[in-house]
């Protein structure tokens, strides 16, 4: 009887420590679905950043726990207006800062300098992406932008889709001039249990971006540009994130696909135009 009693003990915790290995292996094969469903970075740079026919400086700085980044600064003109004002452009998920040319050319047209870098696991950056990574390192693009003798104040954070959060929480780490955000969604839990909608995105997503959450506590003044034709992130997303951003703010339309922002540059220079008074009657108000 003691025997049998015995065999009976083992085949539970056996059966127990079954599930317990299943759970976990479960676990880790969901987070590693979550990591990959999020982050799309490519090592591979498509171009030096000199193909703009102006000076780029490629250079190397190192985030707060130690990563190696890389990045593009973009210098204005000398006889700049707006040469004391610097956008520190937060890429999306995919690719890396070769794959925005574009939107720097626009940016330096409306004569701002424009600092581009990579989170960490992209093109040259070391390491690999995660969420507090991406904050650290755009606070460390800051701190790169700080030593080369821009004011706090004079920095415009700049995110792009999945950009826009890590540019927010920026803008709550570290003082800012103001913050844009192009294409950007609520949340990453809004937007997953918006694409996988027969998934229990929201009770099992650990990766957050929560944008909507964060505006709320920005005093900056805020940009949203956005298009309806956005076929990726709703423009539904843009409208929710408008009404928890605090004043001053401004709502721009856009036109295009989530990846083709400037397919009206009209559109898109208007609201940077408009915003950059924001900010300068903020400056020179003093608020």
């Amino acid at each position: 009887m003691a025997a049998s009693n015995g065999m009976r003990k083992r085949r539970t915790w056996l059966r127990l420590a079954f599930w317990i290995v299943l759970l976990f292996l479960s676990g880790c094969m969901l987070r590693r679905f979550e990591h990959n469903q999020v982050y799309h970075p490519s090592r591979i740079l498509d171009a030096t950043g000199r193909e703009l026919g102006r000076e780029c400086q490629d250079v190397y700085f190192t985030s707060s726990d130690g990563v190696r980044l890389n990045g593009w600064f973009y210098p204005a003109d000398a006889s700049s207006p707006r040469g004391r004002y610097v956008v520190l452009i937060c890429h999306g998920n995919g690719g890396n800062i070769s794959h925005r040319l574009d939107l720097y050319e626009t940016l330096l047209r409306a004569e701002f300098n424009v600092f581009a870098f990579d989170y960490r696991g992209y093109g040259r950056s070391e390491g690999q992406p995660g969420e507090e990574g991406t904050y650290r390192d755009a606070q460390a693009a800051h701190a790169w932008l700080r030593e080369k003798g821009f004011e706090g104040k004079n920095i415009i954070a700049y995110g792009e889709s999945l950009g826009g959060a890590v540019a927010a929480e920026l803008c709550l780490r570290e003082p800012t001039g103001g913050l844009i955000l192009q294409s950007t969604f609520t949340s990453l839990p809004d937007i997953g249990s918006e694409l996988y909608p027969w998934l229990p995105v929201r009770w099992l997503s650990t990766i957050r971006y929560d944008t909507c959450r964060k505006l709320s506590q920005i005093t900056v003044p805020v940009l949203i540009l956005h298009s309806r034709d956005d076929g990726l992130i709703r423009f539904s997303h843009a409208e929710r994130n408008f009404r928890h951003a605090n004043e001053p703010k401004l709502f721009q339309e856009i036109q295009g696909g989530h990846n083709d922002p400037l397919t009206n540059p009209a559109s898109f220079m208007e609201g940077i135009e408009s915003f950059m008074k924001l900010v300068e009657n903020r400056a020179n108000t003093g608020a």
